[in-house]
């Protein structure tokens, strides 16, 4: 009897022991184990983490109360919405962080932001630090010049000053362009495209180069239409994506689902047009209708049955 006893003690200790452990791991797993360490720090705080610019109309901008909107932002939200069903947390709180043309790449290393949302070109040199999501825009590097100058290719600019947003590809560009047709460029650089768009506007440089379309959204935005015009071959190509961090396929599955559901319920063209077609919150119209290449993008993002019809 007392060895049955003893027995029978021993195995529902044992028994416990083992509840005791399932539980625990439920409780941890429930508190984020499994995820992948942006996903349980997110399921963590109850917050995603969103960068956006100041001045990348329509991109990422502000409005007239000073709160961050914009075409990349709507599309960031699709993916928090798609996050909270990931992670079991419908109720996720958004946190905007602003970041600039130099320190979005740092913000999403040092993990100060989830997501990036503004005007980011996603090319081979940066995809080997960060990661991005699915096609949303297609641009390419163009010079903003006063109306009344002769201007109408970056050669004419020899010898003259040029002003570019530090830390972005059309910096790059530039500085390529200027070595290889021996131009003898004055290249400014300025913290973001509002300072830059300033410099133009102030004298100090003849020119601005940065991506076409965040040119127009600038002369839009200012109203500068009888001032300033587009001009110039593309200087790059530069496809934009959603940036965030490298290294983790949890995530980047989230977030391609996120473009694939946008893409399935047809919801892409009629966002691009919101932001690129319609007149925006702040008042301009960009009218800048959706490019074929980006068209076919959205295109292979519908996983709907009529798609493959």
């Amino acid at each position: 009897m007392g060895q049955a006893l003893a027995r029978s003690v021993i195995g529902g200790l044992l028994w416990l022991a083992a509840a005791s452990l399932l539980a625990t791991t439920a409780s941890a797993q429930t508190a984020g184990e499994g995820l992948s360490p942006t996903l349980s720090a997110i399921k963590k705080a109850h917050t995603v983490r969103l960068g956006y610019r100041e001045s990348s109309p329509p991109f990422s901008f502000l409005d007239q109360a000073n709160r961050p909107i914009g075409y990349s932002l709507e599309l960031c939200e699709a993916i928090v919405e798609e996050i909270g069903v990931e992670v079991d947390d419908p109720n996720l709180k958004i946190d905007y962080v602003k970041v600039t043309s130099d320190d979005r790449i740092d913000a999403v290393l040092q993990n100060k932001i989830d997501l990036e949302c503004g005007s980011t070109t996603a090319n081979a040199e940066r995809g080997k630090r960060v990661a991005f999501s699915p096609l949303m825009f297609v641009a390419g590097t163009k010079l903003m010049v006063p109306k009344a100058a002769s201007v109408k290719q970056l050669t004419d600019l020899k010898g003259k000053a040029i002003v570019v947003t530090k830390g972005t590809t059309n910096e790059q560009a530039i500085q390529a362009a200027d070595k290889k047709f021996s131009l003898g460029l004055n290249i400014i650089t300025s913290p973001d495209h509002e300072q830059s768009y300033q410099m133009l506007v102030d004298g100090k440089a003849d020119a601005f180069a940065t991506d076409d379309i965040l040119l127009f959204g600038l002369i839009a935005r200012h109203k500068a239409q009888d001032k300033f015009r587009v001009t110039g071959d593309y200087l790059s190509y530069d496809p934009y994506g959603i940036m965030f961090k490298k290294g983790e396929p949890q995530l980047a599955a989230v977030v391609e689902r996120a473009f694939r559901k946008l893409g399935s319920n047809r919801d892409l063209v009629p966002l691009y047009n919101k932001w690129f077609i319609a007149r925006l919150p702040t008042g301009e119209r960009l009218n800048v209708p959706i490019s074929l290449q980006l068209e076919e993008a959205f295109k292979a993002m519908d996983d709907s049955a009529s798609a493959n019809n």
